[in-house]
């Protein structure tokens, strides 16, 4: 049986940072990552190797990352943790430890209520490098394929699917794409580029089952329309990858994820869990999320690293901070969104304000930047925030986050100090943040 300090299950994101941080930390410590697949995929540019990346090979991540850093690398899969003997079973070994964390991720949601979904031709969006080699593959010989699901997933393979001469369809049950980091009236430009780039974006209308005798041939939606299809790529979420610990009797919260506290350590004994597989509560209600975003198991990790050995640092809830790109165009949202705050019960007031990304808005390149903000109407502090720009916009929605995480009011934005340059940035005297929050100081002061 080999022996180790730190053991940590997943080779993704999560685990990767967990242990190059981890070993940053504590030296003397042995640390060892187990991995099922032997190539690890950066899981937010999967999407792009569909067209733009040209396939999976320049997406992978080297193992090298881990070895050169003297963390060793076992290829297999654990089948087993043993929380009172700290020994993890593998298909070939033993293997025990001192600590442990479990990062296992998550695994694409296939609805067991969905007729046809066995059928062939019938694909979901993987972090299983030969699964995508074969999609994509597969996808060449298709003409018409039909997405199930409006997410940042569906949304983004669809722009590269369009780029290949496809008939592209996306079918989404809720009112308009990417409704659950965006509201109406921003999440409506983005899908208005879909429909300009040639993407059939069909809202409001759920899917009953999938048609076929062997292959899957028609989409069948609630009120009974059919569509013709070629393929179809199930992007209706993720589901945390926690059998192994439920089998390994670590508790799961009530949506499936590992329990964890603040300091990411679950109910088992020496054992933490980061990312995808682990439990997130939301910043300001503190109650459980399904947020699952490879920066916020960047984070966790981080948290998990620190505490190994002695309690650090703490979680202080997550904020989901989400950026994409359509059609050059990029829209990232920080934060609660005004209708799921409305929906929460919480009292908000909004703004918005556009703007140049350069100054002069003359320049070449320069190009429209708009800012909503979101703040509780009593107090000012900030809890949510979308924009819409250039490349810029994502480093914007950043700060946001920053001013989310820091409980910022709109009073202390006014006073905020930034650093402005005509090629990169917005005029000193129209910095959309802080004029976002000026409007919303006017609109209060006019209200009390």
């Amino acid at each position: 049986m080999k022996n180790v300090d730190v053991l940590i299950i997943g080779g993704g994101a999560a685990g990767i940072v967990s242990a190059l941080f981890g070993k940053s930390l504590y030296k003397e410590k042995s640390f060892m990552v187990i991995k099922k697949n032997k190539t690890t995929l950066i899981p937010c540019a999967i999407p792009y190797t569909f067209s733009y990346l040209g396939g999976t090979d320049k997406d992978a991540i080297s193992n090298e990352v881990l070895t050169k850093n003297g963390i060793e690398l076992l290829i297999d899969e654990v089948t087993e943790i043993d929380i009172d003997k700290k020994v993890c079973k593998t298909k070939n070994d033993e293997i025990s430890y001192d600590k442990l964390i479990i990062a296992t991720g998550s695994i694409p949601k296939v609805p067991r209520w969905l007729k046809g979904a066995d059928l062939e031709n019938v694909f979901t969006i993987t972090k299983d490098k030969d699964y995508l080699d074969n999609l994509i593959s597969r996808l060449d010989q298709f003409k018409r394929i039909t997405i199930i699901g409006g997410g940042f997933i569906g949304v983004e393979v669809a722009g590269e699917l369009i780029n290949k001469d496809k008939q592209v369809t996306i079918v989404e049950i809720l009112p308009y794409v990417l409704s659950a980091a965006f509201d109406q009236e921003i999440a409506m430009k983005a899908q208005e580029i879909l429909s300009s780039k040639g993407v059939n974006v069909i809202t409001n209308k759920g899917v009953r089952e999938l048609a076929g005798d062997k292959e899957v041939k028609k989409v069948i939606l609630q009120d009974g329309t059919e569509l013709e299809t070629d393929a179809v790529i199930l992007s209706m979420g993720y589901v945390p990858n926690t059998e192994l610990a439920k089998r390994s009797n670590i508790k799961l919260n009530s949506m499936g994820f590992i329990e964890v506290d603040n300091f990411m350590r679950t109910s088992a004994l020496d054992v933490f869990a980061v990312g995808d597989c682990a439990e997130k509560k939301d910043f300001l209600t503190n109650k459980p999320i399904p947020v699952m975003l490879a920066s916020v198991a960047c984070t966790e990790s981080r948290i998990a690293a620190m505490n190994l050995y002695s309690s650090r640092i703490t979680n202080k809830g997550t904020i989901g901070i989400f950026s994409t790109v359509i059609d050059g165009v990029v829209f990232s949202s920080a934060g609660i969104t005004e209708s799921k705050a409305k929906e929460l019960g919480i009292n908000v007031i909004t703004s918005t304000f556009e703007t140049m990304d350069k100054h002069p808005g003359i320049l070449p390149q320069a190009n429209k930047q708009l800012v909503k903000l979101i703040v509780i109407r009593d107090s000012g502090q900030v809890i949510g925030g979308e924009v819409i720009g250039s490349e810029y916009a994502s480093e914007l929605i950043n700060v946001i986050g920053r001013l989310i995480e820091n409980k910022t009011t709109l009073y202390d934005i006014i006073k905020m100090q930034v650093a402005t340059h005509p090629l990169i940035t917005a005029a000193p005297t129209s910095y959309p943040i802080i004029k976002a929050a000026e409007i919303l100081i006017s609109k209060l002061k006019q209200t009390n």
